[in-house]
């Protein structure tokens, strides 16, 4: 627990010396601290009520919780998640409600990683929050909505902070470059165009790896002549490979899009996805469980070979494992989103379904009745039923529903691909 103290010294990373020290400093995010923005107004007049941020890393909510300590003439208390628990959010409270009445000054708590809070730690600082002893504002990079106590998400003002763009990113990367005080313009550094548009594409919105970058270039690249060449070969070396983070709520969004790629029929965003939740370690055993399942549920009987593709796939993934399965799989996915599109295979299923959890469906009719058991006369007259194949084109009509079902439909068939040549025999020729 510390104050927002903020002495620039060398001894402190590159992005804690190059944040923002008012919003006119502070990058990105103009859906919500642009102006005339309610986020902006509520900071400008020092009235910002409890909030929270959530966002991907480093795209600036750290940073404008700086800002808005800078700015406000409330204390500002800063906590992690991770390692502050009850007893040191009741001193917080403690020392704020004396601030208050001796003061009459109030208490900013920043709770950085606020997500790791389990329900009793949350439930500390319900009161507090509803009585206005602290205007509490909670750092997150997961979906508040997921994974935070419902009890504290009701009590605050969400704000949904985006991934920085591009320029954002050279924006940060250029300051730091030239700005003497915080950044590294005293060291004379010089980066090649090539260069910084590496750190700019790899960093993927995060300010903060960029930064971390251009640090470790600088200060491992030697002088020569009197300044610091970084080389897009430098550069390479000097920012790691981008890791996706793989919380809940992103995993469940990338997973999403993947299965609205294949019903959509995007066979480009449907491998991209793909590609993403493997490369973040996601199970390729659940891509294979969907792809199965998208091959009824999607494409049914329009195409019957889906079927076939996605289930070759994923027994191929068990036979050969990755990554030699992955071409298996992209097989599956292109051969889904190719195809000819229906629901009915699933829209009849959920209708019968929905009719068998009811009840009421009546006896078995007698005709269909099981008829392999000595003395089944005795009990049932199956007489009536007529074996299909003693008939011409081995169909007879003959009902097969229980009384009140008789005229009931569910399998409804699409009008494209193999479907479609099924819907054009019913019409010609009736249900058979």
């Amino acid at each position: 627990m510390t104050l927002f103290d903020y002495n620039n010294t060398a001894n402190q990373p590159l992005a804690d010396r190059m944040r923002p020290r008012n919003l006119d400093e502070f990058i990105g995010q103009e859906h919500i601290v642009g102006p005339g923005k309610l986020l902006r107004r509520a900071i400008l007049a020092d009235k910002l009520t409890s909030s929270i941020f959530y966002g991907p890393p480093g795209c600036g909510k750290t940073s404008l919780a700086y800002v808005i300590a800078q700015m406000t003439k409330a204390a500002f208390v800063r906590m992690n998640a991770v390692t502050s628990g009850v007893a040191e959010v009741r001193e917080v409270l403690k020392e704020a409600d004396d601030r208050r009445k001796m003061y009459g000054k109030a208490t900013y708590l920043l709770l950085d990683e606020c997500h790791r809070w389990n329900k009793a730690q949350s439930d500390s600082i319900l009161p507090a929050i509803e009585e206005g002893l602290i205007r509490f504002i909670g750092s997150t990079t997961e979906n508040p909505m997921i994974a935070m106590t419902p009890a504290i998400v009701s009590r605050c003002r969400l704000f949904a902070f985006e991934p920085l763009s591009d320029q954002d990113v050279r924006t940060a990367l250029e300051r730091a470059i030239v700005d003497e005080q915080n950044g590294v313009g005293q060291m004379h550094v010089r980066v090649d165009e090539d260069a910084l548009n590496h750190w700019v594409q790899t960093a993927g919105g995060d300010i903060r790896m960029a930064l971390n970058a251009l640090e470790l270039a600088t200060l491992s690249t030697p002088t020569q002549g009197g300044e610091i060449r970084i080389t897009l070969e430098i550069a390479e070396d000097s920012i790691q490979k981008p890791v996706i983070k793989v919380d809940d709520s992103l995993y469940y969004d990338m997973l999403s899009a993947f299965c609205k790629s294949l019903r959509g029929s995007d066979a480009d965003a449907a491998l991209l996805w793909f590609s993403r939740l493997l490369y973040a370690g996601a199970d390729p055993r659940l891509i294979a469980r969907r792809l199965i399942a998208h091959a009824s549920e999607d494409v049914g009987l329009a195409n019957p070979n889906a079927m076939l593709q996605a289930v070759a796939a994923a027994q191929a993934l068990e036979f050969v494992g990755l990554p030699e399965a992955r071409l298996s799989l992209s097989q599956a996915i292109i051969a889904i989103c190719e195809s000819p599109k229906s629901n009915s295979v699933v829209m009849a299923m959920i209708e019968a379904k929905a009719d068998a959890e009811k009840g009421n469906l009546g006896a078995v009719p007698e005709h269909l009745r099981d008829a392999h058991y000595a003395g089944h006369q005795r009990i049932n007259d199956t007489s009536g039923y007529l074996y299909p194949h003693d008939f011409p084109g081995h169909w007879v009509k003959q009902t097969y529903m229980p009384e009140g079902f008789e005229d009931t439909v569910y399998y409804r068939p699409g009008s494209l691909g193999f479907e479609g040549g099924l819907r054009r025999s019913k019409d010609e020729h009736g249900p058979k």
